[in-house]
C-alpha cells in the first residue's frame, strides 16, 4: 500500500482523539453550567457569558486554520489538524516541522512528498517534545510557584524581575529562529530578512491594536489583537517573499 500523508486512516485516528477532547470540553462545559445554576447564578448572564466566550474563540481559530493550511502541503492534513486541535500551538509545530525535515535533508514548504519513515519522524518529534510540558508542570511548576511566593513576600520588585527574565528568555528562544539566517544577507540572499520582516508586521499590528484600545476605549480590540496580528504577518509573508525572493 503506497503511503499517503492524506490516507483516510490517518483522519480517522485524528478524527477520535479530537472527539474525544471535544467531548471532554462538552462536558466541563456542561459541569460547570450545573455549577454556575447550584450557586445562584442567574441563567441569562451564564447564556450571555457562554454565548460571549464562543465568539471570542473565532478569531484565534483563524490563525489556527491558517497554521493548518501551512502545515497541509508538506504533512497533510491530519497531523496539523490533530496537533493544532490538542496540545500544540502555531509557533511551536511550524518550528518542529522545519527543523525536522532540515534536519532529513528537505525544508517546510516545499511540497516534497514525505514516505512513512519520514512522516513519523516528524510526528514523533512534534507530539513528543510538547509532552515534556505536560509532566513537567506537575513536577516542577508546584516548587516554582512557592519559591515565587517567597521570593515576592521577601521582594517584590525582584521576583517581578525574575518573573519578567523568564517571559523574555521564552521569547528570546523564538527570537532565535527569527534571526537565525540574518547573516545570508552579507552573502547576498536576501530571503533571511523574510522571518524578520514579517515579525515587525505582527509587531506593528499589535502596537496599533494597544494604541487603538488605549484611545478609543475599545477593550473588545484587546481580544482580537493577537489573531489579527499573527494572521496579518502570515498574510505578509506572501509580498514580502516575492520581494526578497
Amino acid at each position: 500500500m503506497t503511503f499517503s500523508v492524506n490516507h483516510p486512516i490517518l483522519f480517522v485516528l485524528a478524527g477520535i482523539i479530537i472527539a474525544v477532547v471535544l467531548a471532554q470540553s462538552v462536558f466541563f462545559l456542561v459541569m460547570a453550567w450545573r455549577r454556575g445554576i447550584k450557586m445562584g447564578m442567574d441563567k441569562k448572564k451564564l447564556k450571555r457569558v457562554a454565548i460571549s466566550a464562543a465568539v471570542f474563540t473565532i478569531a484565534p481559530a483563524i490563525a489556527i486554520i491558517i497554521s493548518v493550511a501551512t502545515l497541509s502541503k508538506d504533512l497533510g492534513i491530519p497531523l496539523p489538524w490533530l496537533r493544532l486541535s490538542v496540545v500544540g500551538s502555531q509557533s511551536y509545530e511550524t518550528i518542529a516541522a522545519s527543523n525536522t525535515m532540515e534536519a532529513m535533508g528537505n525544508s517546510l514548504g516545499s511540497g516534497v512528498a514525505l514516505n512513512a519513515t519520514q512522516y513519523v519522524t516528524v510526528a514523533l518529534v512534534m507530539t513528543i517534545s510538547i509532552m515534556v510540558g505536560i509532566w513537567l508542570v506537575p513536577v516542577v511548576a508546584k516548587k516554582m510557584q512557592s519559591g515565587m511566593i517567597t521570593m515576592e513576600k521577601r521582594d517584590k520588585k525582584w521576583a517581578d524581575i525574575f518573573s519578567a527574565s523568564m517571559f523574555v528568555g521564552m521569547i528570546a528562544a523564538f527570537l532565535g529562529f527569527v534571526f537565525c539566517d540574518v547573516s545570508s544577507v552579507f552573502s547576498g540572499d536576501m530571503t533571511g530578512l523574510i522571518p524578520v520582516l514579517v515579525m515587525l508586521v505582527s509587531a506593528l499590528c499589535m502596537c496599533l491594536s494597544g494604541l487603538l484600545v488605549k484611545v478609543f476605549k475599545a477593550r473588545w480590540i484587546s481580544d482580537y489583537a493577537l489573531p489579527v496580528s499573527l494572521v496579518l504577518g502570515m498574510a505578509s509573508a506572501i509580498p514580502i517573499t516575492a520581494w526578497l525572493s
